[in-house]
C-alpha cells in the first residue's frame, strides 16, 4: 500500500466518524488550547456533538415525511424531469472517495495555516466535515480534465475563495446573529450566496413599492399571532402538501404536525450549538485582547452554518419556497432537474442571505427563489460530469442512461464558475481565476478583512 492509499484510508476513517464525533473532539482540543478548563471544554464539545445529532434526527424526520409526499406530488401532477436528485450525502460520499478527496483535508489545512501566517485570512476553519465541498469541485474537474492536478487546483481555489468570503462577511454575520462575535462561515455553498444577496438586495431597493415591503418573522408573530408563527406555517404547508398529494385525512394532519414540529425543533436544537460555542468564543476574544491589544486584527473561528439555520426567517422562507420551487422547476424551459431529496437542504441557502436582507422575509424569499432557479440550471448543466464522477467512484448505483445532481454543492454558482475556468478553459482559465483569487487575498490582507458597508 503506497502513501496515497494510506492517506486515503486514514482520511476515510476520520470522515466516517461524521461531524457528530469529529466536531466535539476538535472543539474540546481547541477549548483546552485556548485556556478553557478541561471540563468546560469537554462540555462545549459534547453540546456541539449533540447539536449535530439532534439536527440529523430532525432533518431525517423532515426528509422521511416530506420525501414521499413530494414524490407522490411529482407522480400525480407529472412533475417529472430527466435528472435524479441524489441529495448532498451522496455528493459528499462521491467527493471524498475521489482521487482529489484523499488529498483535500491535509492540503486545505496547510493552506489555511499559510494564509493565517501571511495574514491573508483571519479564519481558522474547523468545519472540516464540510471540506467535502472543495473535494466535490475538485473531483468533477479532475474527471473532466483527466487530471488530478487540475482537480486539486480547483479545490484549492474553492477553499481560498471560501476563506476570503468568510472574512469579508464575518462582521455583517456577527451583527445580524446573536452571540456570533469572532465567528465566520467558510462553508462554500452558504457563503457563496452572500455577494448575490448583496447585489440583488441593492437592486430590489431601487424598485418602487417593492423597497417599502418589510416583513420579518418576529413582526409576523406580533401582527398575526399564531398565524404568523413558524410552527403554524409548518402545519399549514404540511397539510397543503398532504392534501395536494391526495393523502388520507389522518395522513394530511400527520404531515402538517411533523412539518410544524420540524419548524419548532430546529431552533431548539441549534441553541445547543450556541451553548457549546459560547465558552470557545469568549476564550478566543480574551486571547485576541491579550495578543492583539491596540490592533484591529484577530482570529475568527470558521464554523458550520448549522449554527444559525434555526433563525425564524430561514424556517419561514424555506417552508414557503418548497412548493413554489417544486412547481416552478417543471415549468422552467430547458431545466431538467427537479429538487426532491435535496429539499431539506434548502435551509442552508439562507444563513448568509439574511444578514443582507436584515431578516426581511419578502426579500429573502425573492433572493432565495432567484438563486434556486439559477441553481436548477447549474445542476442541469453539471449533471453529465457529476454522473461521470459518480460512475468512476462507484459509491452509488446509477441506472444506465440516468443522470444525477443535487442542490448542495452541484447547484452553486461558485461551483459553476470554478468549473468553467478550470475544466473548460483549462490552463488560461486556471491562470485567470488564480490571479483573481490571489488579488482577493491581497485585498483581504490590506483591508484587514473588514468589509466596507
Amino acid at each position: 500500500m503506497n502513501f496515497l492509499e494510506h492517506l486515503n484510508s486514514g482520511i476515510s476513517y476520520i470522515i466516517g466518524l461524521g461531524p457528530s464525533v469529529m466536531m466535539p473532539i476538535i472543539f474540546t482540543i481547541i477549548g483546552i488550547l485556548l485556556g478553557v478548563k478541561v471540563a468546560k471544554a469537554v462540555r462545549s464539545g459534547l453540546y456541539v456533538g449533540v447539536g449535530f445529532i439532534g439536527l440529523n434526527v430532525i432533518t431525517n424526520l423532515l426528509t422521511s415525511n416530506l420525501g414521499p409526499a413530494v414524490q407522490k406530488l411529482a407522480d400525480i401532477y407529472g412533475l417529472q424531469t430527466d435528472i435524479l436528485d441524489i441529495g448532498w450525502p451522496a455528493a459528499a460520499e462521491i467527493a471524498y472517495t475521489s482521487s482529489v478527496g484523499a488529498l483535500v483535508i491535509p492540503v486545505c489545512l496547510i493552506i489555511n495555516l499559510v494564509l493565517l501566517l501571511v495574514k491573508g485570512t483571519k479564519t481558522v476553519n474547523i468545519d472540516i466535515w464540510n471540506f467535502w465541498h472543495h473535494a466535490f469541485i475538485g473531483s468533477i474537474v479532475a474527471v473532466a480534465t483527466d487530471s488530478v492536478v487540475y482537480g486539486l487546483y480547483a479545490a484549492i481555489i474553492c477553499y481560498v475563495l471560501s476563506l476570503v468570503m468568510a472574512d469579508f462577511t464575518a462582521d455583517r454575520f456577527a451583527k445580524f446573529y446573536d452571540k456570533m462575535d469572532g465567528i465566520s462561515i467558510p462553508q462554500p455553498f452558504v457563503v457563496a450566496f452572500a455577494p448575490f444577496a448583496w447585489l440583488i438586495n441593492k437592486g430590489l431597493d431601487f424598485i418602487p413599492g417593492m423597497n417599502k415591503i418589510n416583513i420579518d418573522a418576529e413582526g409576523m408573530k406580533k401582527k398575526f399571532g399564531l398565524l404568523g408563527e413558524p410552527i403554524f406555517l409548518g402545519v399549514i404547508i404540511g397539510c397543503l402538501l398532504g392534501g395536494l398529494a391526495r393523502y388520507e385525512f389522518a395522513d394530511v394532519l400527520k404531515l402538517g404536525v411533523v412539518m410544524g414540529a420540524v419548524m419548532e425543533l430546529i431552533p431548539r436544537i441549534t441553541s445547543l450549538f450556541i451553548e457549546g460555542l459560547v465558552p470557545i468564543s469568549e476564550a478566543t476574544k480574551e486571547l485576541i485582547k491579550r495578543k492583539f491589544a491596540g490592533k484591529t486584527t484577530g482570529f475568527l473561528i470558521g464554523m458550520s452554518p448549522a449554527l444559525v439555520i434555526g433563525h425564524p426567517a430561514t424556517l419561514v422562507v424555506t417552508i414557503l419556497l418548497i412548493p413554489v420551487l417544486l412547481f416552478l422547476s417543471v415549468a422552467l424551459p430547458g431545466n431538467k432537474f427537479l429538487p426532491l431529496t435535496s429539499l431539506a437542504g434548502l435551509l442552508y441557502v439562507f444563513p448568509m442571505i439574511l444578514p443582507y436582507t436584515k431578516g426581511n422575509v419578502f426579500k429573502t424569499f425573492l433572493i432565495g427563489l432567484i438563486m434556486m432557479v439559477a441553481g436548477n440550471y447549474i445542476a442541469t448543466g453539471l449533471a453529465g460530469i457529476f454522473t461521470e464522477a459518480a460512475h468512476q467512484t462507484g459509491t452509488i448505483a446509477i441506472a444506465d442512461g440516468q443522470q444525477v445532481a443535487c442542490i448542495d454543492f452541484a447547484a452553486s454558482p461558485l461551483t459553476w464558475v470554478i468549473y468553467q475556468f478550470t475544466a473548460n478553459l483549462k490552463l488560461v482559465g486556471s491562470i485567470l481565476i488564480g490571479i483573481f483569487t490571489l488579488g482577493l487575498v491581497v485585498l483581504n490582507r490590506q483591508k484587514n478583512v473588514i468589509i466596507k458597508k
